[in-house]
């Protein structure tokens, strides 16, 4: 075969198969082999055996048998036994055992129930009667499920072979019975569907000695009917009878050997037929295989190396006990943490999540979405507010009436609003520190090796938060009491009492629907501007097309009844000197979807000026009631004007305390977090426990590094084992091209028989020799893959090949009824 290290191919291949099979990886590497397809009962165990030449190492019986691919692996050696992958160390002498071992661990993944695995067992069988060879005995295909199978078995099995041949580096060794229709064959078609050229299939034509008296496959073994660029080589296996009483596997070879030679049709091609042949031809075509594969499997594994390298470079000196090495482990681990803390508050980090805000840009929504919200949330009841500054002035002037407006008042509303910003601001403290744990419990997740060093840094940094928490917040309330120490009425965009009543630039406004009669127009929605001296409304709330402008003199609000068939809730606008409002109506309805919005427009025109009607009951009610404020106009005016300063003064310290509350949490917690991981979290990682213990390894990194250092090295070791073999040698080329244009398209049906409506001359089933002479043969006669010679009679393009080199041959009679 060239030389030594061509001998060499077939156990490097084996090496790899090992080196990656032992660390239940495939490393992604096609390695070249021979899969071994076939129908159930088409003999595959039988030539398996034959190779091996032991009775019976294979497991037999009805149905299907091989229910997990069988990597047998064949090593020319002195001494006979045989390994499972497995099973390390252990010898098997006794075949009989290596049967029980394969049924049993068929078992012990599949069950019992005739299920199947794609998961393969190895074999390596040691023998001086064999030739290094490797092939995968895949499931027999089927058609129908048997006992327990699932309904789908069939399409089970054939994904399984799929998943093998069709890999270019797969061999494909398609074994039909010779008492079959070769057409029809289940392993010339799946693989016909991976291999349309028929570049790596090979055919094995079994039980060539039960064919039917009178027939023989040698137009098939010669490669003349749906020829294979490989060819066919055919053989004999045990029957039936022979395997009942053990025939020995020397006698079997022996009868099949004497069965070619005594065989008219196939005394000449004898010398290329039977199991020994299909050995040594197998071997040959396998070793020529790999060489072929050589170089791009060298690549593949140089690539796959290198993209290893970078992630074993931790690995590679490793030694668990070294008390050097934990030390700077656990060194770069804390400074890696803190690196990543920083960044994912800095926003400079290497992977930008691109689902959700995390981190800094979180903190920062909090800073100035949230809390600004949480802010806006407190709008005040207007009418309780007013009733409050209205209690507060009387309060104030005691049983005196009091002319002016009282700054104490004022003082007092004020911080009465200031202390309710207080929840609003614990709450934005809360917000944060909620986010800072989800950080560190994220940039945690780099020490999941070590699992005792995350849970400790976790606990530390998580402690060390909540206790900046509790200063943070002292430190807020602290804001909120110095605001309360001292009110500014000096401050320059405090508009102070001289500009109280000026109201010139504020307004209100949205949608309301007036309610009309339908013969007045019906109701119509209008967007509505409220100011300090007028009531208008326009088409839309572009504020362009005005459609009416109502003074506020002399207006007050009344209660209306919602209707009956009406979801929304009324209110009216009337005029106390019975003139008319809108048009000729005395009063307008002005309907809302909710309550709320009710209360709010009538808040709204209560600041204006615009106040609810009282009945004489009401006001009688109003004077023994101390739940009610009263209408005096004077008083309503002063408690318009501290309405307007409370506004004008809490929008400033709304603005004081949305521009102290980020500085603040950003000083005393996120800042001094950062400051505590990167100076003094190691201190504290020390004074938690032992070092070691900190740093032991969790199962799940063990067991990865334990991986990738043998998938290292496996990857080493096989690209010095490929290193050592010379890829100069000389192999036999791949055999020419054949007609293959069976394999382009599904086969041709035969022709129909003398009496049918074609009219066309009768014709033989593929696989049957009979007496009808043919045309030339499409390929040349020799076996040896000799140049093919195309020829087809003209007009005739799916005429069958046959043999012209001899005369036709009439068989026997046959009862009738028998198929030739």
């Amino acid at each position: 075969m060239g030389n030594r290290g061509m001998e060499d191919l077939i156990p490097l291949i084996n090496k790899l198969q090992d080196a990656f099979s032992s660390i239940g990886q495939t490393c992604n590497l096609d390695l070249p082999q021979i899969a071994v397809v076939g129908g159930q009962s088409a003999g595959k165990s039988s030539v398996l055996e034959n190779f091996v030449g032991r009775l019976d190492f294979l497991p037999r019986g009805s149905g299907i048998v091989t229910r997990r691919p069988l990597i047998l692996q064949l090593v020319n050696s002195k001494a006979e036994y045989a390994e499972f992958l497995h099973c390390k160390g252990r010898k098997f002498v006794d075949f009989d055992e290596v049967r029980q071992e394969i049924e049993a661990e068929t078992d012990r993944l599949t069950g019992s129930n005739k299920g199947i695995s794609p998961i393969p067992i190895n074999l390596r069988v040691y023998s001086p009667n064999v030739l290094n060879l490797t092939l995968i005995d895949l499931p027999g295909m089927t058609k129908v499920p048997v006992g327990d199978q699932p309904q789908d078995i069939e399409h089970q099995i054939r994904d399984m072979l799929l998943q093998f041949i069709t890999k270019e580096s797969c061999l494909i060794l398609a074994v039909t019975p010779a008492n079959t229709d070769l057409a029809n064959s289940d392993a010339l078609k799946i693989a016909k569907e991976v291999d349309p050229q028929g570049l790596r299939t090979i055919g094995v034509i079994t039980k060539l000695d039960l064919m039917d008296e009178g027939t023989d496959a040698r137009d098939i073994l010669e490669n003349k009917l749906l020829p294979l660029r490989r060819g066919y080589i055919g053989v004999v296996n045990r029957s039936q009878k022979d395997i009942d009483g053990k025939k020995d596997i020397r006698a079997a070879l022996a009868a099949e050997r004497k069965f070619f030679l005594s065989h008219p049709a196939y005394r000449h091609i004898a010398e290329r037929m039977g199991t020994p042949h299909l050995q040594k031809s197998l071997n040959q075509q396998l070793t020529n295989h790999i060489r072929d594969t050589l170089p791009g499997l060298r690549s593949k594994l140089q690539s796959q190396l290198l993209s290893l390298e970078k992630e074993v470079e931790e690995y590679k000196n490793f030694r668990p006990d070294d008390p050097a090495r934990k030390t700077k482990a656990l060194l770069q681990m804390v400074q890696q943490f803190g690196v990543d803390f920083e960044k994912c508050i800095e926003g400079s980090g290497d992977q930008v999540d691109t689902s959700n805000l995390s981190g800094g840009a979180k903190i920062n929504r909090i800073f100035h979405e949230r809390f600004p919200f949480e802010l806006v949330k407190m709008e005040f009841d207007e009418k309780e507010l007013r009733k409050e500054i209205s209690y507060a002035i009387k309060n104030i002037h005691g049983v005196r009436t009091g002319l002016f407006t009282p700054d104490l008042a004022f003082e007092a509303i004020v911080k009465k609003q200031i202390i309710k910003l207080k929840d609003p601001c614990l709450k934005c403290v809360d917000l944060v520190v909620v986010e800072l744990v989800t950080l560190i419990r994220k940039c945690t997740e780099k020490l999941t090796s070590y699992p005792r060093l995350r849970e400790e840094t976790e606990r530390i940094v998580t402690t060390y938060i909540r206790e900046r928490d509790s200063k943070t917040k002292d430190q807020v309330l602290l804001l909120i009491d110095i605001e309360l120490s001292y009110i500014n009425t000096n401050h320059e965009d405090f508009i102070g009492f001289a500009n109280s009543d000026g109201m010139k630039n504020w307004k209100t406004s949205g949608w309301l629907t007036i309610n009309i009669s339908i013969m007045k127009g019906g109701s119509k929605e209008y967007w509505f501007v409220l100011t300090a001296e007028s009531l208008s409304w326009y088409k839309d709330e572009e504020e362009k097309e005005k459609k009416y402008m109502l003074p506020l003199d002399n207006l007050k609000l009344r209660d209306v009844e919602k209707g009956f068939m009406s979801s929304k809730h009324v209110f009216a606008i009337f005029n106390t000197e019975q003139r008319n409002v809108y048009k000729d109506l005395r009063q307008i309805e002005l309907a809302c979807d909710t309550q709320e919005d009710v209360d709010s427009w009538k808040a709204s025109f209560l600041r204006a000026g615009v106040y609810p009607e009282k009945d004489q009951t009401e006001n009688e009610d109003a004077i023994n009631s101390s739940d009610t404020v009263s209408m005096d106009p004077q008083l309503e005016r002063q408690v318009e004007t501290i309405r307007n300063l409370v506004d004008s003064y809490i929008s400033i310290v709304n603005k004081s305390i949305r521009d102290l509350m980020p500085k603040t949490i950003m000083h005393l917690m996120i800042n001094s977090a950062k400051d505590f991981i990167h100076s003094e979290l190691l201190a504290y990682l020390y004074s938690a426990g032992d070092q070691g213990s900190l740093m032991e390894e969790s199962a799940e990194q063990a067991q990865r590094r334990d991986e990738m250092l043998r998938m290292y090295h496996a990857l080493k070791e096989a690209l010095v084992i490929i290193g050592d073999i010379s890829t100069t040698t000389i192999s036999t080329p791949v055999p020419p091209p054949v007609d293959d244009t069976w394999i382009a398209k599904e086969p041709s049906p035969p022709a129909s028989r003398p009496g049918t409506a074609s009219g066309a001359p009768p014709s033989r089933p593929p696989g049957v020799r009979g007496s009808t002479p043919g045309p030339p043969s499409a390929v040349n006669p020799s076996p040896a893959f000799g140049p093919p010679v195309p020829s087809r009679p003209p007009g005739d393009p799916n005429s069958v090949p046959l043999v012209p080199s001899r005369p036709a041959r009439v068989p026997p009679a046959l009862p009738p009824g028998v198929p030739r």
